[in-house]
This record gives structure tokens, sequence and C-alpha cells, in this order.
């Protein structure tokens, strides 16, 4: 692990699509056992219990502001994983007097109006429409063939399916929303981007390094091994990366 400040940093992560704070766990032990404070909310909608009917990308962006204000962390390194890109980029301007930096890994960087259906490719965004109208309650989940062969494909099927199961439905007014980006494109705040070298979500043209780091300010590039699943499959070496992102200036 990275040697950083005496105290150790401060981390906040958000996790993407489908997934709860209970998915940063073994990165989150990698972090604190060399020292790091770390948290991992689950956001609006993604609780275990939560119907995502009538969540919207709003309402998370909302759950992470007072997550983070009720805790009174300061000097926080926010860190956002794929849609959880979204999340970062509205919450920002909101602390940012209580933020360090930001890091983005393997995620989205919004432009102004612009949903996560809009960013992704048509295919995947026809599949949300489809399995949210037939879920009946408004919830996309990933078939297990996509998740296994796109997402998770450098664990055996035995793991991919133990963590396919405990996935949660995402609301799909998480990825229709169109947000506004002014406030954060606004900002002066470091910004990292942390790319998974074996992540095949996004393909081609649409893949995260060909569109996404450009959006930030100077953005500190890092690249670490593993799939779009890494924090389950390279936890220690993502975990890593993350320290090595507190560099950001």
């Amino acid at each position: 692990m990275s040697e950083t400040r005496e105290t150790g940093e401060t981390f906040v992560l958000v996790t993407g699509a489908c997934h709860g704070g209970w998915a940063w766990r073994p990165v989150a032990n990698e972090l604190r056992a060399a020292g790091h404070q770390v948290y991992t909310p689950t956001l609006a909608g993604l609780g275990e219990d939560d119907d995502p009917r009538d969540v919207t990308l709003t309402d998370c962006v909302n759950s992470l502001v007072d997550y983070v204000e009720r805790a009174g962390l300061n000097d926080v390194t926010l860190v956002g994983h794929s849609w959880g890109g979204y999340v970062l980029t509205g919450a920002a301007p909101r602390l940012a007097s209580r933020l360090s930096r930001l890091v983005f890994w393997s995620a989205f960087v919004p432009n102004d109006g612009e949903s996560l259906i809009d960013a992704c490719p048509p295919h995947y965004g026809e599949m949300f429409r489809a399995v949210a109208a037939a879920s009946g309650n408004n919830g996309v989940t990933f078939p297990f063939e996509v998740f296994q062969q796109a997402f998770m494909q450098d664990a055996d099927e035995e793991t991919q399916r133990i963590v396919h199961s405990v996935l949660v439905p995402q609301p799909l007014g998480t990825f229709t929303e169109k947000p506004d980006t002014s406030a954060f494109y606004a900002l002066d705040i470091p910004t990292a981007y942390v790319l998974s070298e074996d992540d095949i979500s996004l393909p081609g043209e649409w893949h995260w390094a060909e569109r996404f780091p450009q959006r930030l300010k100077n953005p500190l590039m890092i690249e670490t091994p593993g799939s779009h699943e890494a924090l389950f499959t390279r936890p220690a070496e993502l975990a890593d990366a993350f320290v090595r992102a507190c560099a950001a200036r």
C-alpha cells in the first residue's frame, strides 16, 4: 500500500449501479488496515429492501450529501464508481468545502443534461428500459450473462453468481434524469481518474478512457488491474490506486 500522510486519508466510497455500501468491504478492509478512515454509504433506493419505483438521481445525491454532513466529515477523498460518477457530479458542489479531492474510478463524468442512458451504447439503454418495464417496480437489473461476460469476466463462475445474486434493482429514474452539471464544472477541486485495465463493460468508442477523463480539469491518471468489478476481484490493487490518487493536486 502506498504511503500517505501520517494521519491517513478519509475516504467516502460511492458504489456503481445495483450495489450497496456492502460491496466496498474488501477494498475498505485494505484501506483501514493501512490506517485510513473509510465510509461506505448505501444510497437512496439501493438498500436491500428499498422500493426503486420512484427514486431519482437527485434522491441519491441528496442521500450522499446528508450522509457526509451528518457524519461531520471533512478533508474527504470522495470516490465514485461507474454510475456513482453521476452522484459525485451532483454532490461535489454542495460538499465542496468538505472535499480534498474527487476520484472517478471507471466512472461516468456527465456532460450537462446527459443522462446515463444518453451516455451508454444504445443497446444498453434499450435493455435498461425493457428490464425496468418488465420488473413491476421500475428497477433495472443486469442479466447474468451480461454481468458475467462484460462486468466481472476476471472471476470464476461461482464468484460471479454469488455477487450477481446480491445485487439490487437500480431505480430507472437514476438512469434517465438529466443532470445540471454547471456547478460541478465551475469547481476547482483536484481530481483523479482511475481506470481498470481489463474493464470491457463499455465497448469500443464508448469506452471509459475514450470519453470521460478528458472532461475533468487536468486529472491525475492511474491505471490498475482488473475488470469493472475489481472491488471484488482485485481489492488490494484498487485500494492502492485510491491512495495514489490522493496525490492529485
